[in-house]
């Protein structure tokens, strides 16, 4: 059978795929989604006409080999970058269509983003990176003190507020940066390989985490991973290869 590449059969393809996600209210969309780089006269394709939706309150993982384009489509669900071809909508909004400010308030009021490499402030202490992203939202003072209460309080960390990112264990860390991400209470969490630097009883911990906060809170959640066994902790997987959605997978619980 011949592997060619056939563009008008992987978009029958995706758009099958398309047709068999859920029909519960959709969160997100993607239509045709494709990101490529100019390399002299050639473009470089990173994705391809990736079509999918991710219903509220889902919990999907997108797992492939490195190159994939798994980060890629992460970073554009997140705002962070922009498709070069194909539509994003989200909640209804077509986000393809928004400007660079746009993006970022939106990002801003509903996404929370955590990172495999934590990206905490070196130099702000476990209180002050929770308060970052409040400050940047203009919250008053008082509702700052008590979101960030509740959640050094809910992550057993209230111990640890006054420590620096050096000084805490790198499932601390990653504790935090949770927690960063969900201080400002989005209605989805982004996660890129957040278990990627941690031991297996750190990385289970985050990922009952998640699941808490997908179950109990139903926040919606899209990780990243290589790690078979974090992607079962979610309802559905993306198999990505070579920049396009290969198959899609259910996961029985």
């Amino acid at each position: 059978m011949s592997n060619v590449y056939c563009p008008k059969v992987q978009r029958l393809l995706s758009q099958r795929l398309l047709s068999q996600s859920p029909t519960s209210t959709k969160m997100i969309e993607l239509k045709n989604i494709e990101r490529y780089y100019p390399t002299g006269s050639l473009k470089t394709y990173v994705l391809r006409y990736v079509n999918a939706h991710i219903a509220e309150g889902e919990f999907v993982s997108i797992m492939g080999p490195s190159g994939s384009g798994k980060s890629t489509l992460l970073h554009i669900l997140g705002m962070l970058d922009e498709p070069t071809d194909g539509e994003f909508w989200f909640l209804g909004e077509a986000v393809h269509k928004f400007n660079e400010r746009r993006r970022t308030e939106m990002y801003r009021e509903y996404i929370g983003f955590v990172f495999q490499a934590y990206h905490l402030i070196d130099d702000l202490t476990v209180y002050e990176n929770l308060e970052t992203p409040l400050l940047y939202k203009k919250v008053p003072s008082a509702e700052r003190k008590s979101r960030i209460a509740d959640l050094l309080d809910r992550f057993n960390m209230v111990a640890k507020k006054d420590l620096f990112p050096s000084q805490l264990s790198g499932g601390q860390q990653q504790l935090v940066g949770v927690a960063r991400a969900l201080i400002g209470r989005p209605k989805l969490i982004l996660a890129d390989e957040p278990t990627g630097n941690l031991q297996s009883p750190q990385a289970k911990e985050i990922m009952e985490v998640f699941k808490t906060l997908n179950k109990e809170d139903g926040v919606t959640i899209v990780q990243v991973t290589h790690s078979e066994e974090n992607a079962k902790y979610g309802n559905r997987i993306l198999h990505l290869k070579d920049g396009r959605v290969e198959n899609e997978e259910l996961v029985k619980h």
